[in-house]
């Protein structure tokens, strides 16, 4: 997908679902961006057009959330 191209209809739809996936497996969005050659904004745009949950700013959530759950080594 060319950077900066105008991305509508069902093309959209799978790109936000994509994204919405990688989000809530983890990746920032500023790594969703730099994967898919997209702005941090447009990301954002993406994310919350389909409610997606955003985490707080900051710090590795993924680790704290295993941690609190058992599932790493500290």
């Amino acid at each position: 997908m060319s950077k900066g191209k105008q991305i509508t209809g069902a093309a959209r739809e799978e790109l936000a679902r994509t994204m919405r996936e990688q989000y809530e497996r983890g990746m920032s969005i500023r790594s969703i961006a730099e994967t898919h050659g997209r702005s941090y904004g447009f990301v954002h745009r993406v994310l919350t057009e389909t409610d997606t949950p955003l985490r707080a700013r900051g710090g590795n959530h993924l680790h704290k959330q295993l941690q609190e759950a058992g599932r790493t080594r500290s």
